[in-house]
């Protein structure tokens, strides 16, 4: 497939085309935040063009001065003329320096404005959107668009604001220098303005696929990046070259189709202003021989023409511009529409003195309306009890967590925490009940204390004060210290060579999978609750090391309801209850031993791993 491919037809262009007014009144909403800035840049645009426009004028009364035939020459005048012109020009210049510094502010302040909102919609998003979306695509929004848009901001529309004012102090200039030349933009400017207008909405959907296009590679290569010593284990390097090469030839063909587009906006532009002036040039001379002109009003004319007629050739080799950014604005304001996570019921309680006890009541649920996974799932954990879900993959064991976390909610039935239903309860105060320690293990940039004591809630104490500080406490320290030596984590942190002060890299990858499991295992440990939830938690640790861990977690969890979701049978053969899942249905449940003793589903998963 060559540079134009399946991206390139018309009909996949106008399917994303959006209401370009809609995103411009939009993006002003964000640009009236700085009122004062705006009013500075304004005022320094008109000041620096209508100065700048004065130049044309002065040229023109200096030839004047030189008079029809030689030694009539008025030199005084000439240089008077001159010096103005220049002096205005350096103004200008400085006024024009000024409008840069102000317009990059403006820019900036907006685009640090955009990503904070994208920022704190990410934060409010429900767990769908990003079960559904490409962590690439996600990037791209707070890194590229936004810099597409601020890029434009800083100068696009400096561009478009000068070309206004240019553009109508040229006319009203020329119109004053004579009327009747300056009838020859009646047919040159709506010639231009028709050919831009007919462009314009066809390659802003061009644009917006681009964006798209963009998205969609760096998902993919973010995707790969992390997932590079599993490529290089199946030795897949080159069926990944090749996926690539799809990605990025569909993004360049994007590319292509939005810059070809484009490309022939500024030509035809230029052609017709082009135009203009040989029209202007004929009309002239015709009006000079005929005494209608002066030479210097000619030669005024000609430049107010340049002027006029540039500003418009630039717009219209900027629309490329202009509509990437607004494509880029588009993804943006696409994401900043959609739908936050569900707000709390009215007059939702909040979840305190938990005891414990939680009850599913004849669930149904589908993560696509038809394509259920659970399956009028029915289950009671008793208040102190540890609780093993166990089950091949695609069981239902994880859906059970998200619905009791309310990462979603269930089309049917009920949960219900001490006999409360959850949906009649704050989110907060149900996910602060809990503690989470989840099978992909994540770790910040930070140091091995702040990363256990990462939302400390025990005894009023923070962890991290307000002014982002962490600062060690004493006993929050042997807190920490008694959390890690539960979770076997205590030996190895004092092996690192500043302890628990060791700054960990960005998802701890300076210490081993396992490890990096160890410490979220001690935060979750660290934290005063009464219900505990464990998926696959102790995965990437040796069996050993699990079983240790397992027993001190139940000393030290001891009257909390644990969830344990696990593959290893060995580590949850002392669980008060196993729930044993199939197709979305609890098809077992019991203990250890009694579930064997019933030779079914359970005993046939124990076998399998056991012999």
């Amino acid at each position: 497939m060559g540079l134009r491919g399946g991206l390139a037809s018309p009909a996949h262009v106008r399917r994303p085309r959006v209401n370009v007014l809609k995103t411009v009144v939009r993006l002003w909403r964000y640009l009236a935040n700085y009122r004062a800035l705006i009013v500075a840049v304004i005022l320094l645009t008109v000041l620096s063009n209508c100065l700048a426009l004065l130049g044309p004028m002065l040229s023109g009364r200096a030839i004047d001065a030189i008079g029809p035939s030689a030694g009539k020459v008025d030199f005084e005048g000439m240089f008077r003329n001159c010096a103005w012109m220049a002096l205005f020009y350096i103004i200008c210049s400085v006024l024009n320096y000024f409008l840069s510094v102000q317009m990059i502010t403006l820019s900036q302040r907006t685009a640090r404005q955009m990503r904070s909102d994208i920022f704190d919609k990410l934060m409010v998003l429900p767990v769908s959107f990003f079960d559904t979306h490409q962590t690439g695509d996600i990037i791209s929004h707070i890194s590229y668009d936004v810099d597409t848009v601020n890029v434009s901001l800083a100068n696009d529309l400096l561009q478009i604001c000068a070309t206004v004012v240019t553009v109508t102090g040229s006319l009203g200039m020329m119109l004053s220098i004579s009327p009747l030349l300056g009838l020859v933009f009646l047919v040159t400017v709506p010639l231009a303005a028709l050919f831009i207008k007919s462009q314009a909405g066809k390659i802003h959907g061009y644009f917006r696929l681009r964006s798209a296009a963009l998205g969609a590679l760096n998902g993919f290569v973010e995707e790969i990046v992390s997932g590079q010593k599993t490529i290089k284990a199946y030795h897949r390097e080159n069926t990944i070259l090749g996926r690539f090469d799809k990605v990025n030839e569909d993004a360049c063909g994007a590319y292509y189709d939005a810059d070809y587009h484009s490309s022939s906006l500024g030509p035809s532009v230029n052609f017709i202003n082009n135009l203009s002036l040989t029209m202007i040039s004929v009309f002239g001379a015709i009006l000079y021989l005929a005494g209608r002109i002066t030479l210097g009003n000619m030669s005024s004319f000609v430049l107010y023409s340049r002027k006029f007629s540039g500003p418009i050739n630039e717009a219209a080799n900027i629309l490329s511009e202009i509509q990437s950014a607004a494509a880029a604005a588009d993804r943006i304001f696409e994401l900043l529409d959609q739908n936050p996570e569900a707000a709390d019921a009215e007059g939702a309680a909040e979840l305190g003195a938990v005891m414990g006890d939680v009850e599913f009541r004849r669930i149904n649920f589908g993560y696509l309306p038809d394509r259920p996974v659970l399956r009028d799932l029915s289950l009671y954990a008793g208040s102190g009890a540890l609780i093993a879900i166990v089950g091949h993959t695609g069981a239902g064991k994880t859906t059970i967590i998200n619905l009791l976390m309310r990462f979603y909610d269930p089309q049917s039935g009920s949960v219900t925490i001490d006999g409360a239903n959850i949906n009649g309860v704050t989110r907060r105060s149900l996910r602060l009940a809990f503690a989470m320690v989840l099978q992909e293990s994540w770790l910040f940039d930070g140091t091995v204390y702040e990363n256990i004591a990462y939302g400390y809630r025990g005894s009023g104490r923070e962890a991290k004060p307000s002014n982002g500080e962490y600062k060690t406490s004493p006993a929050l320290m042997e807190d920490v210290v008694r959390a890690a030596k539960a979770a076997q984590a205590h030996s190895f942190i004092m092996q690192l060579p500043q302890g628990y002060d060791t700054v960990l890299s960005e998802d701890g990858v300076n210490i081993s999978q396992g490890q990096r499991q160890l410490l979220t295992i001690a935060r979750a440990m660290l934290l005063d609750v009464r219900m505990l939830i464990l998926d696959e938690a102790t995965s990437n640790v040796d069996t050993r090391t699990e079983l240790r861990i397992q027993e001190a977690m139940r000393r030290l969890m001891k009257g909390k309801t644990c969830f344990v979701i696990a593959h290893r049978l060995s580590t949850i053969q002392n669980a008060d209850l196993i729930l044993v899942m199939r197709e979305g249905r609890l098809v077992e449940q019991g203990t250890h031993s009694a579930l064997l003793k019933k030779d079914g589903v359970y005993a046939g998963l124990y076998r399998s791993q056991f012999g």
